[in-house]
């Protein structure tokens, strides 16, 4: 447990229960809604990939080999 962690349970400690329990509350939520980022950044992320997919599959997308490719980046990084 890091400092400032441990000084804020301390702290929490101190509360009324009832406090405690809508700290504890408040905290859980904020944990939700990162995931629910997660879960819609995900999703994201996942259409932009069936996207691409299909524009590949429908030959509206030139491709390049890789090693045309790392070449060129490597003459690119001098």
């Amino acid at each position: 447990m890091s400092r400032a962690v441990r000084e804020l349970f301390e702290q929490a400690s101190g509360l009324e229960p009832d406090e405690r329990a809508e700290l504890a509350g408040l905290l859980l939520e904020s944990l939700e809604e990162q995931e629910a980022t997660r879960a819609e950044i995900e999703e994201a992320w996942v259409a932009e990939i069936e996207r691409r997919m299909s524009e590949y599959r429908a030959g509206r997308v030139n491709t390049v080999s890789w090693e045309p490719l790392r070449a060129h980046l490597h003459r690119s990084d001098r």
